[in-house]
């Protein structure tokens, strides 16, 4: 079996813990381009064929593309969400049963455009130069806030597209917590809402527990904080302070940082307001930026 040369081995590792794959360039959540060349190619078909979890398979780059055949003929939504939840679980993606449970809840095929492989493990375009993430990446943000995310608790979700995290945070928080997305662009804000009253949290967006509203993520959204949890589903330059001011001593932000290189950094605030930081890995998020550069591209 070819051996991975070693600057990619070293920068990869984090990429091992969660399975994030090596042939992504997609615009969301993986590796940088301008490394992939150093990858040879009959390292990555060796790695597939001896990785149940392989990103790699006979439609390209995506870790539960195996998956489509088997329930592309038949079985519901639910039943093809079970089965993405099932082989995220095998890959180790997240550790909670609370966030298999939420994931098998809220269908993700309600959330993506007509005639896309929604169960797929790759973020997809949602139109207005902006994506809904890959199934892993939203495992693994719902487990890092899974502390964050219990019932009677509130949560941000910042840049919520299509709607689909910010379900989850409803079913998670409960109709005695509270669940806010924010996204700028008009049109996905209107779609998500629709989205949301054709899945399982539609009584959470009629009681009120969960809303969806039209504003600039950067700067939060203080009517309703402070918050318990915070998840930003695009590259900040560096962490939005409006947020920091938003979240709750004990709170939870998950950000990702950076331009080009991207970390994906977990951000706890102490009870007396200090912070602590880490990164939990290396990803590539479109950016978060302005409605009017967003849709410049």
């Amino acid at each position: 079996m070819p051996l991975l040369p070693s600057p990619i081995l070293a920068y990869r590792a984090p990429y091992f813990k969660h399975l994030t794959n090596f042939s992504s360039i997609l615009p969301h959540h993986h590796l940088p381009p301008l490394l992939l060349p150093r990858v040879p190619t009959a390292f990555l078909r060796t790695f597939s064929l001896f990785n149940p979890c392989s990103p790699l398979s006979t439609t390209g780059n995506s870790l539960l593309s195996r998956m489509e055949k088997p329930f592309s003929g038949s079985g519901g939504g639910m039943a093809k969400s079970k089965a993405m939840v099932e082989q995220l679980r095998r890959c180790g993606v997240f550790h909670s049963e609370k966030v298999a449970e939420v994931m098998e809840t809220i269908d993700r095929g309600l959330f993506v455009p007509a005639g896309t492989p929604a169960y797929m493990d790759s973020p997809m375009p949602i139109g207005h130069n902006a994506t809904i993430s890959a199934p892993h990446m939203h495992a693994m943000c719902l487990d890092l806030l899974n502390d964050n995310l219990q019932p009677g608790m509130h949560a941000l979700d910042v840049g919520s597209g299509t709607g689909y995290l910010t379900a989850c945070f409803a079913v998670m928080v409960g109709s005695e917590g509270r669940a806010v997305g924010i996204e700028h662009i008009p049109e996905l804000v209107t779609w998500s809402i629709e989205n949301i009253k054709k899945s399982k949290a539609a009584s959470l967006l009629e009681e009120g527990s969960l809303s969806v509203h039209v504003g600039d993520g950067r700067q939060g959204y203080p009517e309703d904080a402070p918050y318990d949890a915070i998840h930003v589903g695009a590259a900040a330059p560096e962490i939005p302070k409006a947020l920091i001011e938003q979240l709750k001593p004990g709170g939870r932000l998950v950000i990702p940082v950076g331009t080009f290189f991207q970390d994906l950094q977990v951000i706890d605030k102490k009870q007396d307001g200090s912070l602590s930081v880490r990164t939990e890995t290396s990803v590539r998020y479109v950016p978060l930026t302005s409605r009017e550069e967003q849709l410049r591209g």
